[in-house]
């Protein structure tokens, strides 16, 4: 059986691989945003399955099916809640709750085994963008305005590295490895942002998951994070959020 997962976050697609090639699938190829699938699609051979996202980086995964018709079975692994859930069981559509798990991706596939029946995919998305309560921007900020006496910055989310309060004042850095001072707080800031994205790893900081490049043990239970360009101080996952930031980053 060929398989195709279309995930934008590269760690869940990769413990995704892992657990499919234990069940002797074949994945074909992981593909991380609409632009991919649409290229991809348009020149190769269509699997038997999809494992596929909802929100990627560039859009709702629907988009694919717009330009490209599909004629793959397909099984959405979702971090969405129980309402959406519903509109999927309407839509004869079968998911995976994230963080996925064993017993139920066992289901799934043994599911699609016993129908084995190619479900052309043809998706309003405009219709599922209501189902989700999906607005086409999304709900979260995707750029930060921030002033420079003067001057005004803009810095769109995929620059950002993190956002952290010193001295009572907050920051926010890009890849750059410059910080600017912010007007807002930390905890005005986690409801602007798509938590998919970004976590809260303690009182002072939040990090943007594209942003770490290593994950290290760390003294009493806790983990150290390191991140592209930051050198102002250690980021350390708090021992109380050590397990939600295991389960965000897998």
């Amino acid at each position: 059986m060929k398989v195709v997962i279309i995930e934008d976050e590269k760690p869940a697609a990769r413990r995704l691989n892992r657990l499919l090639n234990k069940r002797g699938l074949d994945v074909v190829v992981m593909l991380h945003s609409v632009a991919e699938g649409v290229a991809w699609f348009s020149k190769n051979e269509h699997p038997d399955l999809i494992f596929l996202d909802i929100q990627l980086s560039d859009g709702l995964s629907f988009e694919i099916f717009e330009t490209v018709k599909v004629k793959s079975a397909i099984i959405f692994t979702t971090a969405y809640d129980e309402y959406a859930l519903k509109a999927f069981k309407l839509n004869s559509i079968d998911y995976l709750l994230k963080p996925i798990d064993d017993e139920e991706l066992d289901d799934a596939i043994e599911k699609f085994e016993e129908t084995h029946q190619s479900k052309s995919v043809q998706l309003n998305v405009d219709d599922f963008r209501n189902l989700l309560h999906l607005s086409p921007s999304s709900n979260y900020k995707s750029r930060f305005t921030i002033q420079i006496g003067q001057h005004l910055k803009i810095i769109d989310v995929d620059d950002i590295v993190c956002f952290y309060s010193e001295n009572k004042a907050t920051y926010i850095q890009n890849n750059e490895g410059r910080a600017y001072l912010m007007d807002a707080s930390l905890e005005q800031l986690e409801k602007d942002l798509d938590p998919s994205l970004f976590f809260r790893i303690n009182r002072k900081c939040i990090v943007n998951l594209k942003a770490i490049k290593d994950i290290i043990s760390y003294t009493n239970s806790r983990l150290e994070l390191k991140l592209m360009n930051f050198k102002e101080f250690q980021m350390i996952v708090s021992r109380e959020r050590v397990k939600d930031f295991k389960s965000w980053i897998s």
